[in-house]
C-alpha cells in the first residue's frame, strides 16, 4: 500500500492542485469571453515579441552557469560546449514537462557519463544546479517582496504579510553563504560527502539563480499590456511568488498553477483578458518554443546522419539521438494532441470559414472537426508507445498525423496546427530503425503520471470548450445542429469531446480486456525441450544455464529466442543477454521484461552482458556496471606444443603413466553413469564443506545432466572426476560441473581442461570458455567510477571471502583472450540491495549467501 500511495500521490495531488487553478480562473474570467484573449494575443506589437524573444535567449544563456559552476563545485570542469550544450537540452525538456517524461537529471546523466562523469559526480551536479535554483528565486524573490511587498490576501485562504515571507525566504540563502563562511567540515548526507561551498562559489551561486530568474520574468513582463502596467517590481514579486507556488505544486511546468496566481494578484491592475493573454504567449515562447528547438536539433541529426559531420552539434547529439529521440517524439506527439483537442474546443477563425464555405460542403467540415479530436486523443495515447519505442505506435502515429493535417485545414483552415503535425510527421518518418518493437500497444503500462498528463489535457479541452462557449444556451437539440456559421460551432466542440473520450474509453476497456499479467513460473517439460532446440543452434554456451530448470523463461512472439531470469525481492535478474539470433528479438525480449518487472514493481537487472548489447541496455535507460572478465581460449592456436608448453605437456604425460585416461560419454549413455557421478559429486561437496549453487552456476540435477555429453577422467576404469559440456553450435565449446574425488592427485582438473582444449581443437569448435573472473580488470583509480574502485580492492585483497585474484591466475596459465562482462541495473541508490538479492539468488537463498 506504501508503494502504491507513493506512486499515485504525487500525480493526484499534482492533478488536484490543476483542477483547483483552472476553477479560479474560470472564477477570474467571468466577465470575459475567449474572442478577448484571441484579440489580446493578435494585437500583440512585434517589438514586444522581439523583447521577448531575446529576453528568453538571454534567460538560457543564464542557465548553462548553473552547470558551469556545479563542475567547478566538483572540480571536474569541462568545456563550455559541451557544459552548455547539456545544460540547455536539460533545461529545455525539464522546464516543460517537468519529472513526468523526461527529467534534467537522466540528461544529464546520459551526457556527463559518456564525457567520463561517475554517478556520484552527476549526482553532486544535479543537486547543486536545484540547489541553485531555490536559493536563486528565494534571493530575488525574498529581496523584492522586503522592499516591495506584495498584498497576499488576494489568495483564498492565505493570511501572510508580505514582509514577513520576503525576510523568511531571505533566510535560507544566507545561512547558505555563513555555512560556507564558518564550516570547514563537509556536509554529511547518508552516505555521502559534500563538501561545503566557500563564498567565491556561493555567492556566483546566488547571482547565477537570481539572474536566471530576473531574465524569465522580465519575458513576461514584456508581454503585459503596454498601458496600466504596473511596475517591474511588482510583477516580479509576482511572478517569482507564481513560480514557487508552481514548483511546489509538482505539476509539470507549474502549468495552472501559475497563471491563476498571477491573475489573482495583478487581476486589480490589468484586464483579466489581456493578463491571460499574455500568460499565454509566455507560455509559448518561454517553455514551447526551446523545446521545439531542442527536439528539431534532435530531428535534424538524424536526417542528416549519412553526411559529413562538420559542425559541432551533430557530433555532440549524435551518439545520444537513439536514446533521446523517442522521448523527444514521445514528447511532441503529446503536445500535436492536446493543440488538435484545444483546438477542436475554440472557434474557428470566422474569416476562414467563410472561405471554406464556398469551395467544401458543410458535411466535409463536420467530418474532419470530429475526426481531429480522434486524432488528437489518439496521439495522446500513442505518446506512450513512441516513448517505448514500439513499431506499432510508430505507424499509427504516422498514418494520425498525416490525417490530422488533412483535417486540420479541411475544418477551419487552421494551417499553423497542420505546420506543427507537418514538422512531426517529418521527423518521425526517417526514424523508422529507432521504433523497433513489436509490442501490443495495449499490453503497455501507462504510469500515473502519463495518466495524469492525459486528464489534464482532456479537462482543459473540456474548460476551454465551455469557457469559449459560454453564451451558448445547452439543449438536447443542439446536438444535432449543423451550420457553417457560428452557431455550428459550440455543437461541433460538444461532438468533439465525445469523440475524444469515446477514444479514450475504448483504450481503457481494451487494456482492462487484455490477459492477465505474466507471473513467473518455473519452465515445464515443453518449454524445457524448446529450450533445448535453441540452446543446440545458439553459439554462446551460457544458454545452457536455462536447462537448470531453476529460472523462469520468457519467450518472445515465435517462441524462437527466450530470456532467462530469478526474481529475489524486488530484484528480477536476467541471466546474460537473451538468447536470440536476431538483434530485433533481442531488444524485444529485453523491452518485455524491463516492462514485465516495472508491472511488478521490480528492479531489472541483466547479469553478465557482452559489451556488444551495451547500446541496448542504454536504451532502457539502466545504469552499467563492470562486473568482471571472461576468459575464452582460441582453440586453433592451443597445443601442448613448445618451451612454453613443458609444464602442461609433463602434467599430461605424468598422469597418463599413472594410467588416468579422458573419455567423452556420449548424451545417451550419460543416464547409466549418473549414480558414479552422484556419488563423486557428494564427496566433492563434503570436502568443500559446501552446497550447490544456482542460478548463474549450475548443481547436480540427473534431467539437467541427461541433456548432453559429460567428460570424464578414469583411473583404472573406475571414474573419479568429471564435467558436463556446453556446446555453442560449433563454435564454442565450455563446461559446468566440474567435480572429482577427494583422494584424486593435484592437477587433475588441469589435465580434464587440457585434454577438453585438445578434445575440442580436434571436433573443429573455435573457443573453449573458461567463465567468468569476477571483478577481474577493474581500475582502482582516482578518476575510475566508485563502483570500479571497490571492485579493484575486494579483488586485490578480498581472500578472506573469495579468491578472485587466484582464481583469474589459474584461468590466466591457459592464454584466454579476457573479454569484460558487465551488469545493467537501475540507477540510484538501490545497488547494494541488488546486490544482496543477487548473491542471495546464485546461493539457493539466505542460508547459502551467509555461509558456504
Amino acid at each position: 500500500m506504501r508503494v502504491l500511495f507513493a506512486r499515485f500521490a504525487g500525480p493526484l495531488l499534482g492533478l488536484t492542485l490543476f483542477v483547483a487553478a483552472l476553477w479560479v480562473l474560470h472564477r477570474a474570467l467571468t466577465e470575459y469571453r475567449y474572442q478577448d484573449v484571441v484579440a489580446y494575443l493578435k494585437g500583440l506589437p512585434h517589438w514586444q515579441l522581439a523583447a521577448a524573444l531575446l529576453a528568453t535567449a538571454l534567460s538560457y544563456l543564464v542557465t548553462t552557469g548553473y552547470d558551469w559552476l556545479a563542475l567547478r563545485y566538483i572540480r571536474r570542469p569541462l568545456p563550455w560546449p559541451k557544459v552548455g550544450f547539456a545544460a540547455l537540452l536539460s533545461y529545455a525538456f525539464s522546464n516543460s514537462v517537468g519529472l513526468s517524461v523526461l527529467t534534467s537529471s537522466s540528461l544529464r546523466y546520459r551526457l556527463y557519463s559518456s564525457w567520463g562523469l561517475t554517478a556520484v559526480e552527476i549526482a553532486k551536479i544535479v543537486l547543486f544546479t536545484t540547489l541553485t535554483l531555490w536559493l536563486g528565486i528565494l534571493t530575488v524573490g525574498g529581496a523584492v517582496l522586503v522592499l516591495n511587498p506584495l498584498d497576499l490576501e488576494a489568495i483564498p485562504y492565505l493570511a501572510l504579510d508580505g514582509r514577513l515571507l520576503g525576510f523568511s525566504m531571505l533566510i535560507l540563502p544566507a545561512v547558505y553563504v555563513l555555512l560556507g563562511l564558518l564550516r570547514r567540515q563537509p556536509l554529511q548526507l547518508g552516505p555521502w560527502q559534500l563538501p561545503m561551498a566557500r563564498p567565491r562559489l556561493a555567492l556566483p551561486q546566488l547571482a547565477v539563480g537570481a539572474l536566471d530568474w530576473i531574465m524569465a520574468s522580465v519575458v513576461l513582463y514584456v508581454l503585459l499590456p503596454a498601458l496600466g502596467t504596473p511596475g517591474f517590481g511588482r510583477v516580479l514579486g509576482v511572478f517569482l511568488v507564481a513560480q514557487i507556488a508552481g514548483l511546489l505544486s509538482h505539476v509539470p511546468g507549474g502549468l495552472g498553477v501559475f497563471e491563476s496566481l498571477v491573475l489573482l494578484l495583478l487581476q486589480d491592475r490589468l484586464p483579466a483578458a489581456d493578463l491571460l493573454g499574455a500568460l499565454l504567449a509566455y507560455r509559448l515562447i518561454y517553455y514551447l518554443l526551446p523545446l521545439v528547438l531542442a527536439a528539431i536539433a534532435l530531428g535534424a541529426y538524424e536526417l542528416r546522419h549519412q553526411k559529413e559531420r562538420i559542425l559541432w552539434l551533430p557530433r555532440m547529439v549524435g551518439p545520444w539521438a537513439p536514446v533521446l529521440l523517442p522521448h523527444v517524439f514521445a514528447l511532441l506527439a503529446l503536445i500535436s494532441g492536446a493543440v488538435l483537442l484545444f483546438s477542436a474546443s475554440t472557434p474557428a477563425v470566422e474569416a476562414r470559414l467563410v472561405w471554406l464555405h464556398h469551395r467544401i460542403p458543410l458535411s466535409v467540415l463536420e467530418i474532419s472537426h470530429f475526426i481531429s479530436s480522434l486524432v488528437g486523443m489518439s496521439l495522446l495515447l500513442l505518446a506512450r508507445g513512441l516513448q517505448r519505442r514500439l513499431d506499432a505506435a510508430w505507424l499509427l502515429a504516422v498514418m494520425f498525423l498525416a490525417a490530422g493535417v488533412a483535417a486540420s485545414l479541411l475544418k477551419g483552415g487552421d494551417y499553423e496546427e497542420a505546420i506543427i503535425l507537418t514538422i512531426l510527421l517529418a521527423g518521425l518518418l526517417p526514424c523508422r530503425r529507432r521504433f523497433y518493437r513489436r509490442a501490443s500497444l495495449f499490453g503497455d503500462r501507462f504510469t500515473p503520471g502519463w495518466v495524469a498528463a492525459i486528464v489534464v489535457v482532456l479537462i482543459c479541452s473540456v474548460w476551454l470548450g465551455f469557457f469559449s462557449y459560454k453564451h451558448v444556451e445547452y439543449s438536447n437539440s443542439l446536438w444535432w445542429e449543423f451550420s457553417f456559421g457560428g452557431e455550428g460551432e459550440a455543437p461541433r466542440f460538444l461532438r468533439a469531446m465525445v469523440g475524444a473520450f469515446g477514444v479514450a474509453l475504448f483504450f481503457g476497456v481494451a487494456k482492462l480486456l487484455r490477459p492477465a499479467p505474466f507471473e513467473p513460473i518455473p519452465p515445464g517439460a515443453s518449454e524445457l525441450e524448446r529450450v533445448r532446440t535453441i540452446v543446440a543452434a545458439f553459439p554462446r554456451t551460457y544458454a545452457h544455464l536455462a536447462l537448470l530448470g531453476d529460472k523462469a523463461l520468457l519467450f518472445d512472439g515465435s517462441g524462437d529466442a527466450f530470456l532467462m531470469y530469478g526474481v529475489e525481492g524486488r530484484t528480477w535478474v536476467a541471466m546474460g543477454d537473451p538468447v536470440a539470433g536476431h538483434e530485433e528479438d533481442r531488444r524485444e525480449l529485453a523491452w518485455r521484461f524491463r516492462e514485465l518487472c516495472e508491472r511488478h514493481g521490480g528492479w531489472p537487472v541483466f547479469y553478465q552482458v557482452h559489451p556488444d548489447n551495451l547500446g541496448l541496455y542504454v536504451e532502457l535507460g539502466l545504469t552499467l556496471l563492470k562486473f568482471g572478465e571472461e576468459a575464452r581460449v582460441r582453440l586453433t592456436e592451443f597445443s601442448l606444443d613448445g618451451k612454453a608448453r613443458k609444464s602442461m605437456r609433463n602434467h599430461v604425460n605424468r598422469l597418463e603413466r599413472e594410467d588416468y585416461r579422458f573419455e567423452i560419454v556420449d548424451t545417451v549413455a550419460v543416464p547409466e553413469l549418473l549414480p558414479r557421478l552422484r556419488t563423486i559429486s557428494d564427496a566433492w561437496l563434503d570436502s568443500k564443506k559446501s552446497r550447490e549453487k544456482g542460478f548463474s552456476l549450475g548443481f547436480f540435477d540427473e534431467d539437467y545432466l541427461r541433456s548432453g555429453p559429460v567428460a570424464i577422467v578414469r583411473c583404472r576404469s573406475e571414474t573419479v572426476a568429471f564435467a558436463n559440456l556446453w556446446r555453442g553450435g560449433c563454435q564454442e565449446l565450455s563446461v559446468d560441473l566440474m567435480r572429482y574425488m577427494p583422494d584424486s592427485p593435484n592437477g587433475l582438473m588441469d589435465y580434464l581442461f587440457i585434454k577438453l582444449m585438445l578434445w575440442g581443437r580436434e571436433q573443429g569448435y573455435e573457443w573453449f570458455n573458461l567463465g567468468m573472473a569476477p571483478l577481474a580488470g577493474l581500475q582502482n583509480r582516482s578518476f575510475a567510477p566508485l563502483w570500479n574502485r571497490f571492485g579493484a580492492l575486494v579483488f586485490g585483497g578480498g581472500e578472506t571471502f573469495y579468491n578472485f585474484r587466484g582464481l583469474h591466475q589459474y584461468k590466466d596459465k591457459f592464454d584466454p583472450r579476457w573479454e569484460a562482462r558487465y551488469m545493467a541495473v537501475p540507477g540510484g541508490m538501490v545497488l547494494p540491495r541488488i546486490l544482496a538479492d543477487l548473491t542471495t539468488l546464485i546461493a539457493g537463498g539466505l542460508r547459502g549467501a551467509i555461509g558456504k
